[in-house]
């Protein structure tokens, strides 16, 4: 993990930082490039917007950790109530969710959160829901409950992180199991017990497990901006007789637009990762890191004043 990003989500998790950043005036246009809003009527929105261009979302309502089963049982009603609006959608076949385990409630318990998500599911229209992967001490908890839930809802998914050791076999398992997975770098900061520490290992570990995944997945997402990398993706899906059917390139809200329209003219899948909420924090700080001159920028802005 570079040393920028490191010491960025270190930083961002003290007190007194979360309370500036959500003050100061000078994070509020960063804020509102990462996040589409604070309601869901705003991020259908930007979600129908992008579907008029040919592009696929995610809808990603903002919160992790749920403290209390009242907060659960909000977080629940929110995902249904997000999976009614897209069902009644003229673009309901470009638009899907992603949802948060520990925003079910799996702090509270495992068979807690996996009760909240199959209900969510059970509402889903048939709509596609994938899981996030949180920080490496949710990952076996969260494949456990995939693989426990997906013979009955097949239309679940997940996310893996090309940075944690572990990732290649848990590539495999779903693989074996037929769910659609995300592939993502990471950005949680994870131990070196347990994580690849150079981004040279992070992008290797990336290109392999993805390479595995549109050779033999489910309709995999490669959710990267690294234009090199998805360079790699176009040559070897070519190469290999992999039609632009058969998976998606997945961007953030915010990041690349360019990318994004041009991948999509080329006729590749392209789907938006698209935030809101008002609990945007952890979301933004992490965008954050993964660009740290955006960081920096703004406190050198800070101390001038």
């Amino acid at each position: 993990m570079g040393l920028g990003r490191s010491l960025i989500l270190k930083t961002a998790a003290w007190k007194p930082v979360e309370r500036l950043v959500r003050r100061s005036f000078l994070f509020r246009p960063l804020v509102r490039r990462f996040i589409a809003g604070d309601t869901l009527d705003q991020a259908l929105v930007q979600a129908e917007a992008l579907a008029a261009k040919g592009l696929f979302s995610s809808l990603d309502y903002l919160g992790e950790n749920t403290l209390n089963e009242a907060e659960a049982e909000a977080a629940k009603q929110a995902y249904i109530d997000m999976l009614d609006r897209i069902a009644a959608s003229p673009h309901r076949d470009a638009i899907n969710i992603s949802i948060k385990l520990t925003q079910c409630g799996l702090d509270l318990g495992e068979e807690y959160a996996e009760r909240q998500y199959r209900e969510v599911l059970a509402a889903a229209h048939g709509l596609f829901v994938r899981v996030d992967m949180e920080s490496s001490e949710y990952t076996e908890k969260t494949l456990a409950m995939i693989e426990r839930v997906f013979p009955d809802y097949p239309n679940t998914g997940t996310v893996l992180q090309s940075y944690l050791f572990r990732t290649k076999e848990d590539a495999e398992r779903m693989i074996r199991l037929g769910a659609r997975v995300r592939l993502v770098k990471g950005a949680y900061l994870e131990p070196e017990a347990v994580a690849f520490s150079s981004k040279a290992e992070v992008d290797r570990a990336f290109v392999e497990i993805g390479e595995t995944l549109l050779r033999r997945g489910n309709y995999p997402a490669i959710a990267t901006h690294d234009s090199k990398i998805i360079a790699h993706f176009e040559a070897f899906a070519e190469r290999e007789g992999i039609g632009k059917e058969r998976f998606e390139f997945q961007m953030l809200y915010g990041i690349r637009r360019d990318l994004q329209e041009g991948l999509r003219a080329k006729g590749y899948h392209v789907r938006v990762y698209i935030p809101f909420g008002d609990s945007w924090y952890p979301y933004f700080t992490r965008r954050l890191a993964e660009r740290p001159a955006n960081a920096f920028f703004i406190l050198r802005s800070l101390f001038r004043r």
